[in-house]
């Protein structure tokens, strides 16, 4: 399966612990060099700075070719990029957490590997929440509800 994503999924697996979920659940992962630069970038936190600097053997860097398209430039240069590359590669899957493009993002890959028994849901979902990252109390609460015993 050929996945695509864009910054946000990849930073925020890495502040979680959870970034092995990706090659577990996808084996392979590209990314555009917007991305990459994205997640090196000075303003980035220090984890995740860290782990791109020595990128994965699963994870794969492409240029992205400049395609104008109207209907993205509402949207930030990374998911732009990703979603010029994903149609590029011609990916089967595309990761972004941007609500005006959302195919699947975080909170999709942390369902996937809860369904496979690869994370621990409620444990993810609480160092989740020591992040910055935003998601409605609902839909983690019926994620949570899904997978409880």
């Amino acid at each position: 399966m050929l996945v695509v994503s864009n910054t946000s999924p990849i930073c925020y697996l890495v502040l979680i612990g959870e970034i092995d979920l990706l090659p577990k659940l996808f084996r392979a992962i590209l990314i555009p060099t917007l991305v990459r630069d994205e997640l090196r970038h000075p303003e980035a936190p220090e984890a995740v700075q860290q782990w791109i600097a020595n990128p994965p053997s699963w994870l794969s860097i492409h240029s992205t070719p400049q395609i104008p398209n109207e209907q993205l430039d509402r949207l930030h240069s990374g998911e732009r990029a990703a979603i010029v590359l994903a149609e590029h590669e011609e990916a089967d899957l595309l990761i972004l957490d941007e609500m005006a493009a959302r195919i699947t993002g975080l909170i999709g890959i942390l369902d996937e590997a809860a369904s496979r028994n690869y994370v621990d849901l409620p444990r993810a979902i609480e160092r989740l929440a020591q992040t910055n990252f935003r998601a409605s109390p609902r839909l983690l609460k019926a994620l949570l509800d899904r997978y409880r015993s």
